[in-house]
């Protein structure tokens, strides 16, 4: 190890990351100065990576947690030789650059994750560990080893004190990844003041309690950096690592340094007299030719590494052909339509939740998708997403296509993402709809970076029950359809469920919630399986068609369906059923398809949904009805409930004769 060459390119990163900041007036500087010699350390040393294949599959993954120091990645990625050139260093947080003001999944070659709040990418590295360590027990052989890498996330105080790190912390000690590494940057400072006004924990005896290694070091002193990071890459105690590195914010603007004031781009108003102190030449974006020199070198070693792992995948590949189909596969290739094959037709006697339908399905699935991979917040019971003979994973078993995340949900949310971000495996992660605020920020965040989450929200409505308001989701569903990206998939009898599940594994750029019922719904077997599945495909379509002149059209979404089905049975002649499963999938066929199914000159609609009812405004028009549940839920047996909140056919039958 150069030590003099790996300081000084610290010294030249944090220069890199003052220029930046000062150029954009905007940024954080706190972190890339702080953290400057743990960038050298990693980048110019620890890590195993290829920035000429920044996907390679046995790459080292680094995470930084805390996406705010953004200009620590920027910096490095350059220097380490990625696709991220001097000019986009210059293009900091500037229109359409690849090096905004927090790191994009898929926009910067060499971001593993997108990184905006704090915490998330802690979760998120748990969930690229488990990736890991499941690669790891499905594709290595006796004979060859094709994954072996570790993950290294880099988070702050500010990462830490987040729920959502530590519901995260608390899962990867449990579960024994010890192919995980944390780095935390302990500087003793948070954004608005110095950390001991809002934290006291004692961190070294909290990670060990967690069952976690644990080790303090000098953050600035580049050796025992590299060397804390060699050791947790090796350790065999089934633990993870945390090493708390002691820095001082701000290092090397003695203005600002180690206070609050070195958070964010404040400490830029210096960048002369910080460049002089620390020998950089003054100018702007300054590398000397030797820093270039040994990362060059650098560069050409980890190349002769992969390479040299390419010749163990060929022999791997050759070997064992079916393994490599699947691994190759992992974002899964088939249509919904070939997916929806392998799910058997339910009987016409079949009867139960969609739930419970959803535990079906999910095993039909996973018996043919062996990428599919689910959990559960402690409610595998009532979620109903549980691999049979998939196994549990566990510190014991890698393998396992369980698992078992504990009254986590937020964990969950960005352990799920890990996965996805990952790519080997597919994600789902389950609770009751009305939990589904917990994990929003991590549903946002996938919906955001395109990744192929699938959530299962079970309990959907107030036909939950007798558990009352706070278990009845009215505003969930509705606030699940807001965010872009999202997927929302409620559906109504057995094969819009098969359907819903087979579009969720057809996506793969996008996350996908299915809202399913702990109530029976109808198995609508007077139309054809095929039928309500090719339609559940488009999102919504016409469950039963007009006898005679179109009157009156009626829609709704999940249990609702049978009230309008029945409804329609009263009403008569010329009255439409339009299911309405996933909005956004109608939303996005064409305009004569939509109008197909709900024409814009019959003005006569009714809608119904448990919930909340603005959205379905665009549906039935200004001269249309909406039945819906603007308020919250009540405490009594579900049909009371629904009956007392007007959602019976008897209530869509009074409201299509009012119109």
């Amino acid at each position: 190890m150069n030590t003099e060459i790996l300081n000084k390119a610290a010294n030249e990163a944090r220069g890199l990351a003052i220029d930046a900041v000062h150029a954009c007036s905007s940024g954080h500087l706190g972190l890339p100065l702080g953290c400057a010699e743990i960038g050298a350390a990693l980048f110019g040393e620890a890590l195993s990576f290829n920035p000429s294949a920044p996907r390679w599959l046995n790459r080292d993954r680094f995470v930084l947690s805390a996406g705010h120091g953004s200009m620590f990645i920027y910096g490095w990625l350059h220097l380490s030789g990625y696709e991220v050139s001097l000019q986009d260093v210059k293009d900091f947080r500037k229109l359409h650059s690849i090096t905004p003001g927090h790191p994009e999944f898929n926009e910067t070659p060499g971001i593993e994750a997108t990184t905006g709040p704090l915490g998330q990418g802690i979760g998120n590295a748990v969930g690229f560990a488990m990736s890991g360590k499941r690669a790891a027990a499905v594709y290595n052989t006796a004979e060859h080893e094709i994954f072996n890498h570790n993950v290294v996330a880099l988070a702050g105080d500010g990462c830490i004190q987040e729920g959502v790190a530590r519901e995260a912390i608390e899962f990867a000690g449990h579960n024994g990844l010890d192919n995980l590494t944390l780095i935390y940057d302990s500087n003793d400072v948070t954004l608005d003041a110095m950390a001991d006004v809002t934290q006291g924990t004692q961190s070294k005896a909290y990670f060990e309690s967690q069952g976690w290694n644990a080790v303090v070091i000098d953050g600035h002193d580049v050796v025992a950096v590299a060397d804390a990071v060699n050791a947790s890459k090796v350790n065999s105690n089934g633990k993870p690592t945390v090493i708390i590195a002691k820095t001082l914010i701000a290092k090397g603007i003695p203005e600002v340094a180690g206070t609050a004031k070195g958070h964010g781009e404040g400490g830029a108003n210096f960048a002369d007299s910080a460049k002089e102190g620390m020998g950089i030449p003054l100018g702007g974006f300054h590398i000397s030719d030797d820093v270039k020199a040994y990362f060059a070198a650098q560069k050409d070693a980890k190349l002769a590494a992969h390479a040299e792992w390419e010749k163990t995948y060929a022999a791997w590949c050759s070997a064992n052909p079916e393994l490599a189909k699947q691994l190759e596969s992992g974002g899964i290739s088939e249509s919904a339509e070939a997916l929806l094959e392998k799910i058997p037709v339910f009987a016409d006697d079949y009867a139960d939740a969609t739930r419970g339908t959803g535990g079906v399905v999910i095993n039909a699935l996973a018996n043919q998708v062996p990428q599919m991979v689910t959990g559960s917040a402690d409610l595998y019971g009532s979620t109903k997403n549980y691999i049979k003979d998939g196994g549990d994973f566990s510190a014991k078993d890698g393998a396992g296509r369980n698992i078992w995340f504990g009254i986590r949900e937020h964990a969950m949310g960005a352990i799920c993402n890990g996965f996805a971000y990952d790519g080997l495996f597919r994600p789902s992660g389950a609770t009751f709809c009305v939990f589904a605020d917990y994990l929003r920020p991590s549903i946002r965040l996938a919906a955001l970076a395109n990744l192929p989450v699938n959530y299962i929200f079970t309990h959907d409505s107030v036909g939950v029950g007798e558990d009352g308001p706070t278990h009845q989701p009215v505003e969930t569903v509705s606030g699940l359809r807001v965010i872009p990206g999202l997927d929302v998939y409620r559906p109504g009898d057995p094969e819009e469920v098969a359907a819903a599940w087979a579009c969720a594994l057809e996506r793969n750029d996008g996350p996908t919630a299915l809202i399913l019922t702990r109530q029976k719904v109808g198995n609508h077997t007077d139309v054809p399986a095929s039928v309500r599945r090719e339609g559940t495909l488009k999102g919504g379509y016409i469950l039963k068609k007009e006898t005679g002149d179109l009157k009156i059209i009626l829609m709704a979404s999940g249990s609702e369906l049978d009230h309008i089905v029945n409804a329609a049975k009263e009403l008569g002649d010329g009255v439409r059923v339009v299911s309405m499963p996933c909005l956004e999938r109608f939303d996005r066929q064409s305009c004569e398809y939509k109008k197909s199914v709900i024409p814009c000159d019959c003005e006569k609609k009714v809608a119904i949904e448990a919930g909340v009812s603005g959205l379905w405004w665009k549906y039935v028009g200004s001269k249309g009805s909406v039945l819906g549940i603007d308020r919250f839920g009540i405490s009594a047996p579900g049909d009371v409930v629904m009956q007392e909140l007007g959602m019976t056919s008897d209530d869509v039958v009074k409201a299509a004769n009012a119109l």
